[in-house]
């Protein structure tokens, strides 16, 4: 089963990134509107966030959620550690028996390759910052915008009087 958290949680972060250059912060009934999600995942998915220093919340009539840093000091390796908490993107089968070289030496194998999967993808979100993402969304916005499939897609049609 595909594991939907980091990126809905990117979403998340992303969203409060925008709100933030504008000097505000969201409420997770604005959040879940922008997910098309209820406001009770994400605040399931503000709890390990805030936890590990990504997210800071307020309460009270003028509360809501903000970044906790600024959104190039917050990795997506931040929020992706915050989300999956150790779970492993790869796990081998339990309980194979021993039956050949390969069933009696295949969770090993696969363990070492699942670490190294891991890593590497870890690897990876660690060098990007949540304001290089951003930075990246709004170049693939402008491009969809301005590509004429979009645009004529936009364009509204005239009156059939």
């Amino acid at each position: 089963m595909i594991d939907l958290r980091f990126p809905t949680a990117l979403q998340i972060v992303l969203s409060l990134a925008v709100a933030a250059e504008k000097g505000g912060q969201c409420t997770s009934q604005e959040l879940a509107s922008g997910l098309g999600a209820n406001p009770s995942l994400v605040r399931k998915l503000l709890v390990p966030l805030g936890r590990a220093g990504v997210t800071a919340s307020s309460l009270g009539k003028h509360g809501g959620v903000r970044l906790a840093r600024s959104a190039g000091e917050i990795t997506l390796g931040d929020v992706y550690r915050a989300i999956t908490d150790e779970k492993k993107l790869l796990a081998a089968r339990p309980d194979v028996p021993s039956v050949c070289v390969v069933s009696t030496n295949i969770v090993e194998y696969f363990d070492t390759l699942a670490d190294d999967v891991e890593d590497a993808v870890r690897g990876v979100l660690g060098h990007r910052t949540v304001a290089e993402t951003l930075a990246q969304v709004r170049q693939l916005d402008a491009r969809r915008r301005s590509s004429p499939r979009s645009a004529s897609r936009a364009a509204p049609k005239p009156n059939a009087e």
